[in-house]
């Protein structure tokens, strides 16, 4: 069983025993394990911007053959599975041990640099006796099949990122997109991602997870990018934002085991995958969930010597059960600082998930985490990787009063086409001044990226509007083409027209 702060286990070697000749791999790569790529044109420790690049693989084992008069090579290459094509050459092991009565097996060890993104790849290694002869007939090496070379995605959240979703849907594994599962081994990546079976990781779950968005963000990135995926699985259903930020609770588990997952897989990824918020949506976490995410960002990127590393955050969805008038206050203030958080805390980006479906009281259904995983993927396209993909989402600008202050006019960014209202849109917003709540008398879309809410009163001072108010608000507004909807907010002071 692997222990949650230890390595890759490596396998026995068997070079010692009577009768064996050739090469064995003992550590480094393993099955269906993908390296993360440096990025041409771009610091490997910043790995931001440029073009795919080359991923180094180091691995080691031992060899053996009765002593001669030369001493034997320990070679190895990488090969792409799908062509047999050389991809790497054959390289000579540039350590390994000579020969003696004390050394029966001798070590070896090697690092094959600039092995180019992409795969799989099988890696094969040789035991050369002598390089003017017929090499393609030396003894035995051994071989690891299934290696990417492409770009690593850390999943961290709660149950909502772990995927909790209950019912069928088609959404079948692939080649080239893989998970590190939370027993520390690699696999073809398929649902459920966050099972924890042999695992000692602080993650475990208490009911089994279910259907997740992340394979999905996979296979997108994997048909646009054409290098393999690799996703690290560190959700845990239920977490709140102490387990996972170092500055609230030094002790933090989930966020010292994010650490150590992405240690086991090379020390560098490309990017974060984060849904959480639903345990901190209450009166008393709220109101400091911002500073409190924006700490965790920055201490998960001085870690991994990322300062620029991406964050891409689901902003909550709902929850069906009634909730206190503070509850429903709460919720609407943890979307605030999740859109806050993507616009503030480095490059980070956000995606709405109100109109997903669910398939209990709080869980994201099946099909609504395709939905997410695509908008996610649609997200990291054109954010991360710079390609000419259009992820809108309506993101509010400004709340303006005409002048005689019955009306409020709310403009927003990133919308394509025009807005659009999907039912009444009085439910999908709240005004609030120095007595209360302003009663909403209508609401219209107005083309292209204006919302008009009429008031039933006249608002007393300082005048604050909310969209997607509480812990289950409708999403009725969104653009018209993409049918995103707009990203909720809290507390955005209304301003006075400007007079003439």
């Amino acid at each position: 069983m692997a222990c949650w702060y230890g390595i890759f286990p490596m396998s026995t070697s068997t070079a010692s025993k009577p009768g064996f000749i050739g090469v064995r791999i003992d550590g480094g790569p393993v099955p269906f394990r993908i390296y993360q790529q440096h990025w041409q044109g771009a610091s490997v420790a910043e790995g931001e911007g440029g073009e795919p690049g080359f991923a180094s693989i180091p691995l080691h084992g031992r060899w053996h053959h009765p002593p001669t008069t030369r001493q034997p090579l320990v070679q190895v290459r990488v090969m792409h599975e799908d062509t047999a094509q050389v991809v790497v050459p054959w390289q000579t092991a540039l350590e390994q041990d000579a020969v003696s009565e004390d050394v029966p097996a001798p070590a070896w060890r090697h690092v094959i640099p600039s092995v180019p993104a992409g795969g799989l790849y099988r890696i094969e290694s040789r035991l050369v006796l002598d390089l003017r002869g017929n090499v393609e007939w030396s003894p035995h090496g051994d071989v690891v099949h299934h290696i990417g070379v492409g770009d690593l995605w850390v999943i961290a959240g709660q149950s909502n990122a772990a995927g909790f979703g209950r019912g069928p849907v088609y959404d079948p594994p692939r080649l080239g997109v893989h998970v590190l599962r939370n027993d520390e081994t690699w696999d073809i990546a398929t649902h459920t991602l966050n099972e924890t079976t042999g695992s000692t990781h602080p993650n475990i779950e208490g009911s089994n997870p279910g259907h997740s968005p992340y394979l999905r963000f996979g296979k997108e990135l994997h048909d646009a990018l054409r290098f393999p995926i690799g996703l690290i699985a560190t959700a845990l259903g239920g977490s709140g934002m102490d387990k996972w930020n170092p500055e609230q609770n030094p002790d933090a588990p989930l966020y010292h085991n994010m650490l150590h997952c992405i240690t086991l897989a090379g020390g560098k990824i490309r990017g974060l995958l984060w849904y959480q918020g639903e345990s901190d949506a209450n009166e008393t976490a709220a109101s400091t969930y911002e500073q409190r995410f924006a700490a965790f960002a920055i201490a998960t990127r001085r870690a991994l010597g990322h300062l620029e590393l991406p964050i891409l955050i689901a902003q909550l969805n709902r929850v069906l059960t009634p909730q206190t008038e503070g509850v429903h206050r709460a919720w609407t203030m943890m979307r605030e600082a999740q859109r806050r958080v993507a616009q503030l805390a480095g490059p980070a980006g956000v995606v709405p998930t109100l109109d997903l479906p669910l398939s209990d009281l709080i869980h994201t259904s099946p099909d609504g985490n395709l939905t997410l995983g695509t908008r996610k993927a649609r997200l990291a396209l054109e954010r991360v990787y710079g390609l000419p993909v259009s992820m809108p989402v309506p993101d509010v600008r400004e709340a303006v009063f005409d002048k005689d202050r019955r009306h409020i006019f709310l403009t927003y960014n990133n919308v394509p086409t025009h807005l659009v209202l999907i039912g009444s849109g009085e439910a999908d917003f709240r005004v609030e001044d120095s007595e209360g709540v302003v009663p909403i008398k209508n609401v219209v879309a107005k083309v292209p990226d204006t919302v008009r809410i009429e008031l039933g009163r006249t608002p007393s001072g300082a005048t604050v509007v909310h969209g997607a108010w509480g812990a289950n608000p409708p999403a009725h507004l969104r653009d018209a083409e993409a049918n995103i909807p707009a990203l909720g907010f809290y507390g955005l002071p209304v301003q006075d027209a400007a007079s003439e």
